[in-house]
């Protein structure tokens, strides 16, 4: 409900209008799938509920199938005449053409046109079970004759047909097809003022919301409520229950928030394994692409023909980061760890001293072990102290800097001069263009592979745990902070 509003409270006639549009939306959908579930459940409702079949047949064209029809209307006249005796003449016609009948019933099978073999198949089944032959056709023959009937009791064999057989063959029914070939149907005439008053509700929620939104376009209105459409397509009916998903969610009278969820993770999870591959094989590509051009060379090389670089802030951030670290190492890390270096340089000093066969011969005399002891940590931390010192004077004095600066620049200029002499750069190259390829055909798969519902459900983890105050605050404290 938080798109309708005013301020900071919801209208109480947009939240009925939304309840009662969700209701309509919702009795539609459950006509839809009443009229998509009727002719598999056909049956069930002719034999329990009749009621509904005569009055949903029309709607779908269905009508009593006439050689079917013509079949149960002989029994009904065969019922008719038995009172006058089975030795009558009346009876024996009727008996004769239901053995003709039952013969064409199981040649022609007239249950195939609505797909209903099925019962043919039943009935079939039955007499033979019931009749103790291997034949439908002899089966009925026996069964519609004189003998049988008057050795085996007219009502007993009546009642069997009509509990068994009858309503099996009543099942049976002829369906229209329409000039394109498909069955016809009449479920549009219910369904067409449903989609009416959809298609009008859209059109007003559209113009509602241009009207709150004049920047946007109709388009990108009609698409803010995209699943409505869904309602007003006169196809694929059965789709209608995502808009109603939404409308009952909307509405307040189902919360689909963890099935709108793991939807989403759907979407996704089908589109991030292919992202991912083609983002991490396209870097790769792009990073050969650079080498072959030797771009990377000159790079490392810093030579004439580089590219331009684009400087955003007048900053060598490489530089940058490396002082940073460097100032932190010296100043913070080192006079943390000295005493561990002392002592390191304390033990290694009297390792030396033992390993001096005179020096073995003084331990002998008293104190001299003491006054080693002594000597060796003295040593040690002048040893220690005096490098940190060369070391903090050598990054504070300008000069110092300067002479590590063209050190480290004649070091890069003497290497690529011996590279590109001894032509071992492109042999580098070409190993390092194989490398990328063997990273793409080993690991690029692998990550591909990986459980995307599980980095899924990292990312939520982490969005759950993110801050939620505004990045300028949390920025604002940060270089608080840093001051």
């Amino acid at each position: 409900m938080n798109n309708y509003k005013s301020k900071g409270k919801p209208n109480r006639i947009v939240i009925f209008f939304e309840i009662v549009m969700a209701i309509i939306a919702t009795a539609n959908l459950a006509l839809v799938i009443f009229d998509l579930s009727y002719i598999p459940w056909r049956d069930f409702y002719f034999k329990n509920v009749p009621m509904i079949t005569q009055k949903y047949d029309p709607i779908k064209y269905i009508e009593p199938h006439r050689d079917t029809q013509k079949y149960l209307t002989t029994v009904d006249e065969l019922q008719a005449a038995i009172p006058s005796g089975l030795q009558s003449q009346a009876v024996e016609n009727k008996l004769a053409k239901l053995r003709s009948l039952s013969v064409e019933m199981i040649e022609d099978n007239p249950f195939a046109g609505v797909g209903k073999s099925g019962s043919l198949e039943k009935i079939k089944r039955i007499m033979r079970l019931y009749m103790n032959r291997d034949s439908a056709k002899q089966a009925f023959q026996i069964f519609w004759s004189r003998d049988y009937l008057v050795s085996q009791g007219w009502e007993e064999e009546n009642i069997f047909f009509d509990e068994q057989i009858r309503p099996l063959i009543a099942s049976n029914y002829f369906r229209r097809i329409g000039e394109n070939g498909d069955f016809r149907d009449k479920f549009w005439i219910l369904d067409l003022p449903f989609v009416a008053l959809f298609a009008l509700e859209f059109l007003l929620r559209s113009f509602w919301l241009k009207r709150r939104h004049p920047n946007f376009s109709y388009l990108n209105v009609m698409l803010w409520h995209w699943y409505d459409l869904w309602l007003i397509l006169p196809f694929w009916r059965w789709t209608r229950f995502v808009p109603v998903l939404f409308r009952l969610e909307k509405a307040n009278l189902w919360g689909i928030y963890q099935l709108r969820r793991q939807t989403q993770q759907l979407i996704i999870a089908n589109f991030a394994e292919e992202i991912t591959e083609m983002v991490v094989v396209r870097v790769i590509n792009q990073l050969q692409i650079s080498i072959r051009r030797g771009e990377l060379t000159q790079w490392l090389l810093q030579g004439d023909k580089l590219r331009p670089y684009v400087d955003i802030n007048n900053i060598n951030e490489v530089e940058a980061i490396a002082g940073i670290f460097i100032q932190a190492l010296i100043y913070q890390v080192v006079p943390k760890i000295q005493p561990e270096l002392v002592a390191i340089l304390q033990y290694n000093i009297d390792a030396a001293f033992n390993q001096v066969p005179i020096y073995k011969n003084l331990q002998n005399f008293p104190g001299v072990e003491k006054m080693q002891t002594q000597l060796s940590e003295e040593l040690a931390t002048r040893i220690a102290t005096n490098v940190y010192n060369a070391v903090v004077t050598g990054v504070e004095d300008p000069k110092s800097a300067q002479l590590s600066t063209q050190l480290v620049e004649s070091f890069i200029a003497a290497l690529g001069a011996e590279m590109q002499k001894k032509h071992v750069l492109s042999e580098i190259q070409d190993l390092f263009i194989d490398f990328l390829e063997e990273v793409k055909l080993n690991y690029v798969q692998r990550l591909s592979e990986e459980e995307i519902e599980e980095i899924l459900e990292r990312t939520s983890q982490l969005k759950m745990r993110a801050p939620t105050q505004p990045m300028l605050n949390r920025t604002s404290s940060i270089q608080k902070s840093n001051k």
